[in-house]
């Protein structure tokens, strides 16, 4: 080889590791967040066990090498249970663990994400996300607020909840002090119920001491969890509301788009994974608490008279239509949700309901 044959060899090597250098560096480069929850340290399901957000950080931190390692703070020990939503916006955390729906008054679109009165259970919810363009439209909702979103966690269908006196009739409704998060409580809202939005961990004292006259707060484990079978004995099942409760990760984006390529997909696939994960949790969990709750605890269960379910359902439509009309992405993502809807009951229809009903008999 020539001395001009070795000169252009060389640049070419150089060249070639200036341009390897950046990106040897962004695969080891480490990043350490801070992610606030809406639920308080040590709660099982959203901070604590499978799924959960603690079990979600870690999971990052282990599929990354400890490059991407989260601090997870419960509800009240960095910001309020109800606060994320404007610490994530203002980059004071990268992340923040809880519910969509908490942050209606930001928009009303959100609600959609996590769930919606009447509407899909668990694997419709998914079949949306993943594959209908739900997944999409979340970041759309949150791109004027600097942040995009993620399903972390399902809790399946949800109970309607706890309540001193047994609902027998629409009339009983009205006046009712119930703590009622989301779509349903303008439901309710509409019918009479005094609607009362509390964290957690305020939901028992406020209904031993009669503040409220009913609850709702997720299902068997996390019910009898927080005691409220000591406060009220009637416990309605029809899971109107909720059917399937999604948990939201919450990101800042600027932060987001600093993550290298591989972070950002472990982040993905961690919170795929934690989805599934959790909603699993809660089907054990939930039929061993329901059990233990009729059994040993005096608590009563039943479904809502199909009189108030109607009345639920035709107020629903009235509150969906109201949102629907006031703000254009609301119609939006209702547009979307609903049309993926009607095509996922058509299955359902001869897949799932077919087989309760003609196999579980």
């Amino acid at each position: 080889m020539n001395a001009v044959s070795r000169r252009s060899a060389l640049k070419a090597g150089l060249a070639g590791a200036a341009l390897a250098a950046p990106a040897v560096a962004s695969a080891q480069q480490t990043f350490n967040w801070k992610m606030t929850s809406a639920y308080g340290k040590g709660a099982p399901f959203y901070m604590d066990g499978p799924g959960s957000a603690t079990d979600l950080a870690k999971r990052i931190a282990d599929m990354s090498g400890g490059r991407l390692k989260i601090q997870v703070f419960g509800a009240g020990e960095l910001v309020p249970a109800f606060e994320g939503f404007d610490a994530v916006r203002a980059g004071t955390v990268e992340m923040n663990h809880a519910n969509s729906y908490f942050w209606t008054g930001k928009t009303a679109a959100a609600q959609y994400f996590t769930a919606v009165p009447f509407g899909m259970n668990f694997q419709g919810m998914n079949g949306w996300f993943y594959d209908g363009g739900g997944l999409e439209l979340w970041n759309e909702v949150y791109a004027p607020f600097g942040m995009i979103a993620m399903p972390c966690g399902n809790t399946g269908v949800q109970m309607t909840g706890w309540f001193k006196k047994e609902i027998t009739s629409v009339a009983d409704l009205k006046g009712l002090k119930m703590r009622i998060p989301g779509l349903a409580g303008k439901v309710y809202a509409s019918l009479g119920v005094d609607v009362k939005v509390l964290p957690g961990g305020e939901i028992f004292p406020a209904l031993e001491r009669g503040v409220i006259d009913a609850a709702e707060f997720v299902g068997p484990f996390q019910d009898r969890r927080l005691g409220l079978q000591k406060a009220a004995k009637f416990y309605h099942t029809t899971g109107w509301h909720e059917p399937a409760t999604v948990s939201e990760l919450l990101i800042n984006k600027a932060a987001w788009d600093k993550l290298p390529a591989d972070l950002k997909a472990i982040v993905q696939n961690a919170s795929a994974a934690c989805n599934v994960i959790s909603e699993a949790w809660c089907q054990k969990h939930n039929s061993e608490a329901m059990e233990d709750l009729i059994k040993n605890q005096g608590v009563i269960a039943k479904p809502l008279p199909d009189a108030v379910i109607k009345a639920l359902r035709a107020e629903t439509d009235k509150v969906l239509a109201d949102a629907v009309a006031k703000d254009p992405m609301t119609k939006k993502v209702h547009e979307s949700y609903m049309a993926f809807k009607a095509k996922y009951d058509r299955w359902s229809e001869v897949s799932e309901e077919a087989y309760h009903l003609k196999v579980r008999g």
